[in-house]
C-alpha cells in the first residue's frame, strides 16, 4: 500500500519524464536529459526501497540516498532552466523538487538511528 509520499514523489518523477520527453534530443539538451531523468526517477525508487527497510538503520540509509537524489534532481533542474531559459514548468519542477527536499530531509533528520 502507498503512503501519500511515495504517490507524491511518483507524480514527480511522472512530470519530469514527460516534460523532458518533449524537449528536442539535439546534443546540447541530451545529457541534461538524461541525468535529470536518471536522479528523478532515483527518488523514487530508493524512497519505495526504504519503505521496505529491515532496520531503521536501514530505512535511514535509504532516505539519505533518496534525499542526495533530490538534491542533484535540482542542480540539473536549474542548470536546464538556465541554459536553456526554460518555461514555468520547469520552475514548477524546480518548487515540487525543493519541498520534496524538505519533507524528505526531516524525515532523515528524524529517523536518525541511535
Amino acid at each position: 500500500m502507498e503512503n501519500e509520499l511515495s504517490t507524491r514523489i511518483f507524480r514527480f518523477s511522472v512530470r519530469v519524464a514527460k516534460y523532458m520527453k518533449l524537449q528536442p534530443n539535439d546534443i546540447h539538451i541530451i545529457n541534461y536529459k538524461k541525468q535529470i531523468l536518471k536522479s528523478a526517477s532515483s527518488v523514487g525508487a530508493n524512497y519505495e526501497e526504504s519503505q521496505g527497510g529491515c532496520t531503521r538503520r536501514d530505512f535511514h540509509n535509504k532516505i539519505a540516498i533518496s534525499l542526495k537524489e533530490a538534491r542533484e534532481t535540482k542542480y540539473w533542474l536549474k542548470m536546464f532552466q538556465e541554459i536553456h531559459k526554460s518555461n514555468e514548468e520547469v520552475e514548477k519542477l524546480i518548487q515540487e523538487n525543493i519541498e520534496l527536499i524538505r519533507i524528505l530531509t526531516t524525515i532523515h533528520r528524524k529517523t536518525k538511528p541511535q
